[in-house]
């Protein structure tokens, strides 16, 4: 039996407590646990976390599509990297699509951009996405 929709108005007791329960299964997405210390490449979004010199880029997240942060809800934890740069790089920013290269690690971190990771990745290369520096 199919339900009908629910239209909710913002600050709708119900809305908010639908949207708790949605952060809290986004948080808690497993984790793959075959990939703990695989090498990859993986392309996706970029997050800017942190930054040397306002220039350098040493950490971000990577996430699975475009415009990912605060303003709207992230997407589940085990789709999130929270990926640290061997050593810094200058020409990336936020929203670039880019290519990293690094080993995966099972591993939730939080930060002030929006939900959780659910791996980390120290990069040993970040490129622009089809581009090779």
């Amino acid at each position: 039996m199919q339900m009908p929709p629910v239209n909710f108005q913002d600050g709708d007791p119900r809305a908010i407590e639908a949207m708790i329960k949605s952060h809290k299964y986004w948080e808690e997405a497993p984790a793959n646990p075959s990939l703990q210390g695989k090498a990859i490449k993986i392309s996706g979004f970029l997050v800017a976390l942190d930054f040397a010199d306002d220039e350098e880029l040493k950490k971000f997240l990577l996430v699975p599509y475009f415009g990912m942060c605060i303003h709207v809800p992230p997407p589940p934890a085990n789709q999130i990297i929270h990926v640290t740069l061997s050593k810094p790089c200058q020409g990336i920013h936020t929203m670039d699509e880019v290519t990293v290269c690094g080993r995966l690690a099972i591993e939730k971190t939080e930060t002030n951009m929006g939900g959780g990771s659910g791996y980390s990745m120290k990069a040993d290369a970040v490129d622009l996405y089809g581009e090779k520096k």
